[in-house]
């Protein structure tokens, strides 16, 4: 069932048409991410999806209501991490928590997402004594505060560590799991591919593209790689060059090169057992979302 429905969004801000007929829909109990590059119109999208910002045109129902019109309502049942989030450097965690615990009727007890969200042992810490992933840590918290159906989080793990990032990640999935559809914005490849089950990929104020990750990579016509060192005499030209999907084959010293399409690569590995050709260092250049992006927009973020 789709919790929320964008259809035919825009946006401008003067003579700057940022946002030009965005239209998708999320199901519940989703991850869906809306990726692109910076400027492409992300934030934007979400910020008029959250009641933040007002839209020109199109229409929005995220829960059934209009964010425009029904912001008292709406607000009760989402949360929101902006991409651009900051508290007060002194301010403590559980203060912080007890504060955004006063905006709504029902809110969740904060002392449980201490716990949940390893900040108990820095409930008296202030805000700008964390590390970059605890402060994370309680911005997912605050978004839960309020008991929400839905959470939008924006650019979360810009700025963090690998391992900060991924922590992140996990959480991110508890969230999934507990029963909070989430909206992730993002402009990271790998983040998408590790979270999303959906994606919609937008550039300049579009949707070029909704599908799920893997989805829009089976999508793409480009050929790809397979690359392989040979230990014994052969000739790969004669072996490789005229199985299905193949498109050349390139020989440098004992070093060889097979671009392709489609799942040629494993045409060729079995041609190589048959004939028992020894080979080592074997890599496949795999399709990646990048090259999906790219494909579609004509630019690598």
């Amino acid at each position: 069932m789709a919790i929320i429905e964008v259809t035919d969004l825009r946006k401008s801000y003067g003579q700057l048409s940022v946002l030009e007929g965005v239209s998708f829909s999320v199901a519940e109990g989703e991850i869906f991410g809306i990726l692109g590059p910076n400027g492409a119109g992300k934030t934007t999208t979400v910020e008029c999806v959250e009641g933040l910002r007002k839209p020109d045109g199109g229409t929005i129902r995220v829960l059934g209501l209009d964010p425009a019109t029904d912001g008292r309502a709406l607000r009760e049942q989402v949360g929101v991490q902006l991409q651009h989030t900051q508290l007060p450097d002194t301010i403590k965690v559980w203060e912080a928590l007890d504060l955004y615990a006063a905006f709504y009727s029902r809110p969740r007890d904060w002392r449980e997402l201490l716990e949940q969200w390893g900040l108990a042992d820095k409930r008296n810490a202030r805000f700008g004594k964390l590390s970059g992933g605890q402060k994370q840590r309680l911005f997912i918290a605050l978004a839960l505060i309020g008991n929400p159906r839905v959470a939008f989080l924006d650019e979360l793990t810009t700025g963090l560590d690998p391992q900060a990032r991924r922590t992140t990640w996990e959480l991110i999935k508890q969230v999934r799991d507990s029963g909070v559809t989430v909206v992730l914005v993002s402009h990271f490849m790998d983040e998408v591919e590790e979270l999303c089950d959906r994606v919609a990929v937008v550039d300049r104020g579009r949707v070029v593209a909704l599908d799920t990750p893997a989805g829009l990579v089976d999508g793409l016509d480009a050929a790809h790689e397979i690359r392989f060192t040979l230990m014994a005499a052969c000739d790969p030209v004669a072996l490789l060059a005229d199985l299905p999907g193949v498109a050349e084959v390139t020989v440098t010293a004992d070093r060889v090169v097979v671009s392709g399409r489609g799942d040629f690569a494993t045409a060729v590995t079995a041609q190589l057992a048959r004939h028992h050709v020894l080979v080592s260092d074997l890599r496949i250049d795999k399709r990646t979302l990048d090259d999906a992006f790219v494909a579609l927009t004509g630019r690598s973020l």
